[in-house]
């Protein structure tokens, strides 16, 4: 996911946003409808699986799709929708920071690893001298060198963590070129670099499997899978509904859990 917020949302959206959440089935919390907001890959995917558990338990998911990162987390502020499904904590923190609004973290689902792909080159041993396309904005690009580090190419200062960025690389013994676009286009770069550090949400969207295409990737006890595991997100005081809680109990069911694995050739990994 991205992890700046790409638009200054005006005044006027953000009216619409409530009038629209007037009478919204999150005010009620008792209803048997879960309204949720979700980006495309692989959230949308796995809500469309997560439907039948929850008719069993006699609630009906309505899922409606958005292809940028502010309205999600608009219509859920509102009372619209009841929850969303596409972000990381971090993300959320800033959003709530720089809009004003009041989501929480109502259950981690999954993370996806970030990799290292081929360009012009295929294997890792030719890391001399390569350039490598990586996200431009502050947490994927502190992301994409922690991997780096921790394959040992390149020392970044001790403490910077996720907030690294090329200027905080003190040592680069194999004379790396960081080529730094924004996330949704190192896919695209990689016929022109040597490698390219990609999203696990961009890389699906691309075609590649980590499992298959990427030459390493971020292990599960990494700091970043910790920190960046993608969320249901709702309304401060609305993360113990009971129709919240069993919307996130059956994301992590056993059923899910396996969808994910024969899906995603290990770019969706649960997150226990």
């Amino acid at each position: 996911m991205k992890n700046k917020i790409l638009a200054t949302v005006s005044a006027a959206v953000l009216a619409a946003g409530i009038l629209a959440g007037c009478g919204s089935s999150a005010a009620a919390g008792t209803d048997k409808v879960i309204k949720i907001a979700a980006s495309e890959t692989p959230h949308s995917e796995l809500l469309e699986q997560v439907k039948p558990i929850l008719e069993k338990d006699g609630y009906t998911l309505e899922v409606t799709v958005f292809d940028d990162y502010v309205q999600p987390n608009l219509v859920v502020e509102s009372g619209e929708f009841d929850a969303n499904y596409f972000q990381h904590i971090p993300y959320l923190n800033s959003f709530n920071e720089e809009q004003g609004t009041h989501l929480v973290n109502a259950g981690g689902i999954h993370y996806e690893p970030f990799g290292i792909y081929p360009g012009k080159e295929s294997d890792l041993a030719n890391i001399d001298g390569a350039s490598i396309a990586i996200p431009n904005d502050t947490t994927n690009e502190a992301r994409a060198l922690l991997l780096l580090q921790d394959n040992g190419y390149i020392k970044l200062k001790d403490g910077v963590g996720l907030e690294a960025t090329v200027n905080d690389i003190t040592e680069n013994p194999h004379n790396i070129e960081f080529v730094e676009v924004a996330a949704e286009q190192v896919t695209r770069t990689l016929p022109d670099v040597s490698f390219g550090i990609v999203n696990g949400n961009y890389a699906i969207e691309a075609g590649l499997s980590v499992a298959n295409d990427s030459l390493a990737y971020e292990s599960a006890d990494s700091e970043a899978a910790k920190t960046y595991v993608n969320i249901i997100a709702v309304k401060e005081g609305n993360e113990n509904n009971a129709k919240i809680k069993a919307l996130v109990d059956a994301l992590k069911s056993d059923t899910i859990k396996e969808y994910i694995k024969a899906t995603y050739d290990g770019g969706v990994i649960p997150f226990n």
